[in-house]
C-alpha cells in the first residue's frame, strides 16, 4: 500500500508586503488573504518575505503548490514599468511604494509561471502580473478622464467599502469564464491604479463596463494563472465568484501537492 498521507492540506506561498514598526521594517499579509487560503482553498498558508535581497524564488516555488499575490498598500515603482515618476508634492497615496515587495514579487511571478506552480493574483497582484510580463498602468484612474470612480470610501464600514460597486463582464474563451461562465457578476472595487497596455504573453479575462481591465491570464500557461482587479479574498465563502475562483485556484494546488509529494516517494 502507498504510504502517501491523502489528508495532507497544499502549501500555498503568500507575498507580503514591507513597512515600518517603529525603527524596524516589518513583513506582513493581511488576514484576510491568509483566511482566504484557509477557507476558500482549504490550504495552509505560509508568508513569504520581502527581503532587501530577494530570496531564490525557485527555491521557495519548489516547496509550495501555489501562489497568492495579495492586495497591498503600496504601488509599483513607477520605473519598473517606463511610468513617471511621481512629483515631490504628489499626494502622499500615490507615493507610497514598496521596492522590497517589487524585487520579491517581479521574480516569483515568472518563476512560479515558468515551473507552472499555480497562480492567483489579488488587485496589486494583477498590477505585477502585468508589469512582470511588461505591461503598464495607469497611475491614477481617477485623474484620466476614461474611468468610473474606482476608490473606495475610505470612510466607509469595511463592508461598504468591499461591498458590490460594479459588474464585470466576462469574456469568452478563458479560464474565468470556464469557471464562473460568461456574461456579468457584480465585484467590488478598491483601487486606484489599473492596468493600461497588457503586458505580452497574457490575455484579458474581463472588463468593467467602463473598459477597465479586470481580470487577466497567462496564455498557454503551464497551470492555473489567473489574476483579478477586485478583492475575492474579503469574506470569501460569503461569495459564489469568489469560492469559485478559490476553488479552481485549490484544485491546481492539490494537484501540484500530490504530484510534488509523488516525485519524493
Amino acid at each position: 500500500m502507498s504510504s502517501i498521507k491523502t489528508d495532507i492540506r497544499p502549501l500555498v506561498g503568500v507575498t507580503a508586503d514591507t513597512t515600518m514598526d517603529g525603527l524596524h521594517r516589518v513583513h506582513q499579509a493581511g488576514e484576510k488573504y491568509l483566511a482566504s487560503v484557509v477557507h476558500g482553498a482549504n490550504a495552509i498558508p505560509v508568508i513569504i518575505p520581502s527581503l532587501p535581497v530577494a530570496l531564490n524564488s525557485q527555491d521557495i516555488l519548489e516547496q509550495l503548490d501555489g501562489l497568492l499575490v495579495t492586495g497591498g498598500y503600496s504601488n509599483i515603482e513607477p520605473w519598473r514599468y517606463g511610468g513617471a515618476t511621481a512629483s515631490a508634492d504628489a499626494s502622499t497615496e500615490s507615493t507610497h511604494e514598496d521596492a522590497q515587495r517589487d524585487n520579491t514579487t517581479l521574480q516569483l511571478i515568472p518563476d512560479a509561471i515558468t515551473l507552472g506552480i499555480p497562480l492567483l493574483g489579488i488587485c496589486r497582484g494583477l498590477q505585477e502580473l502585468n508589469v512582470a510580463f511588461g505591461g503598464t498602468l495607469h497611475q491614477k484612474l481617477h485623474e484620466t478622464g476614461q474611468f468610473q470612480e474606482h476608490r473606495e470610501n475610505k470612510k466607509a464600514p469595511l463592508d461598504v467599502q468591499y461591498g458590490p460597486a460594479h459588474p464585470v463582464i466576462i469574456e469568452s474563451g478563458g479560464i474565468l469564464a470556464a469557471i464562473a461562465g460568461t456574461g456579468e457578476q457584480m465585484v467590488n472595487t478598491v483601487h486606484m491604479q489599473g492596468i493600461d497596455r497588457l503586458g505580452k504573453g497574457l490575455k484579458v479575462e474581463a472588463r468593467a463596463p467602463d473598459g477597465l481591465i479586470e481580470a487577466i491570464s497567462v496564455q498557454n500557461s503551464k497551470n492555473f494563472a489567473l489574476a483579478v482587479q477586485w478583492h475575492p479574498e474579503y469574506r470569501v465563502s460569503d461569495n459564489l465568484l469568489s469560492m469559485t475562483i478559490y476553488q479552481a485556484f485549490a484544485e491546481a494546488c492539490r494537484t501540484r501537492h500530490f504530484h510534488r509529494l509523488n516525485r519524493h516517494h
